[in-house]
């Protein structure tokens, strides 16, 4: 499960969150392009901007539910 205390800082505000146990699988920057992103040197990825309609919302909940060290939460 993410725990927001660990956020990494690249994240924008808002419910959506990838915590400091990412392992940069793509695996959420894969299933949801419009929001999540690795970071320049590409050792995490994170929320760089949040859903703002149903299919990013989907796409966002898609990332949640495959990320294989469960480092991606929704707080909202």
């Amino acid at each position: 499960m993410a725990d927001k205390a660990n956020k990494v800082p690249q994240n924008v505000d808002g419910p959506y969150y990838v915590d400091n146990q990412c392992i940069a699988c793509r695996l959420c920057t894969s299933d949801a392009p419009d929001n999540f992103m690795m970071t320049d040197d590409e050792s995490t990825a994170y929320v760089y901007k949040q859903p703002e309609n149903d299919s990013e919302r989907e796409a966002c909940e898609e990332a949640v539910d495959t990320c294989p060290v469960d480092a991606i939460g929704n707080d909202g």
